[in-house]
C-alpha cells in the first residue's frame, strides 16, 4: 500500500540510517526528515569538512542537531548579532528547540562573549627577541629532545597561542609548511615566531637551521603570513635569526 511517503534514502540520500543515528542519537521517520533537511545537509559539511571551513548554517546545525527547516531558516534571517542577544526562552519556543538546544546554543554565545573579554593585556606583547625568548626560555631549555615550536600573533604582536609543530631533529622533512600554516590560519594569525631549541645548550643555528628558515618564509609569503623571527633556544641563551641577520 504507497501510503505517499517517501523513504529516508530519498529524502536524504547522502545519510544512511546508521549515520543518523550515529550523530543525532535517533533515526527520524519519513515526515521528520521533510522538514529537517536543510539542518542535515549543511551539520553533514560540518563533520565532513570541520566546522571552521563552513558557512553559519553549518555551525548551527553542529551546535543544534537537526531542526525543522523553518526553524533554521528563521534563524538565518536574524543575523549573528540578534542571535547572540536572544534568550534561552526565546529560542526554546522555536518549533524543534526545546530547552536543551535553546542552552546549547546560549552558551556558544556565552563561550563567545567570555572571549571577547580577555583583553589584549591578557596576552603577552612581543616587542623584541628578548620577549619572545622569555615567554618559552625556562620550558625549552630543559628538553632532551629537540622541538619545534610557533607562536602565533596577532597584527599588534600579541601572542594568540602557542603551538608544538614537530618533535625531533629539525630537517626539512619533519617541518613541513602546511602543518604550521594550518595552525597559523586556524587562529587566524597574522605573523609567526619560530622556536626551537638545542638539547646541547649551543643555540648557535645550523645550516639545516637556516635552510627550514628559509624555506618557511618563502611558503609564508606566498599565504600572507609574515614569519617574525626564527629563535634557537640554548641554555639560559638563546639566538635570533632576526638580530643576526639570518633572514
Amino acid at each position: 500500500m504507497d501510503t505517499g511517503r517517501k523513504p529516508v534514502s530519498v529524502i536524504m540520500n547522502l545519510w544512511s540510517d546508521e549515520q543518523l543515528k550515529q550523530y543525532t542519537g535517533e533515526v527520524p521517520s519519513s515526515r521528520d526528515m521533510k522538514v529537517r533537511t536543510l539542518s542535515l545537509q549543511v551539520r553533514e559539511e560540518a563533520i565532513r569538512y570541520g566546522v571552521e571551513s563552513i558557512e553559519l548554517p553549518g555551525v548551527l546545525a553542529s551546535i543544534l542537531g537537526p531542526v525543522p527547516d523553518e526553524t533554521m531558516e528563521f534563524l538565518m534571517k536574524q543575523g549573528l548579532r540578534t542571535l547572540a542577544q536572544m534568550s534561552s526562552e526565546e529560542l526554546r519556543n522555536l518549533p524543534g528547540i526545546g530547552k536543551e538546544k535553546a542552552v546549547r546554543l546560549t552558551a556558544a554565545f556565552e563561550l563567545a562573549r567570555r572571549m571577547v573579554k580577555l583583553m589584549p593585556e591578557d596576552r603577552p606583547v612581543i616587542n623584541s627577541p628578548e620577549n619572545a625568548a622569555a615567554l618559552v626560555m625556562e620550558e625549552m631549555r630543559h628538553l632532551d629532545r629537540e622541538q619545534f615550536w610557533v607562536l602565533l600573533l596577532n597584527t599588534k604582536n600579541h601572542v594568540l597561542a602557542r603551538e608544538t609543530i614537530s618533535i625531533g631533529s629539525l630537517n626539512s622533512s619533519s617541518i613541513h609548511p602546511r602543518e604550521l600554516y594550518k595552525a597559523a590560519i586556524r587562529r587566524s594569525a597574522a605573523g609567526v615566531i619560530l622556536v626551537h631549541n638545542h638539547p646541547s645548550g649551543d643555540p648557535t643555528p645550523s645550516q639545516q637551521d637556516i635552510e627550514v628558515t628559509k624555506r618557511l618564509i618563502e611558503s609564508g609569503n606566498i599565504i600572507g603570513i609574515n614569519v617574525l623571527d626564527h629563535l634557537v633556544i640554548g641554555d639560559k641563551k638563546f639566538v635570533s635569526f632576526k638580530a643576526r641577520g639570518l633572514m
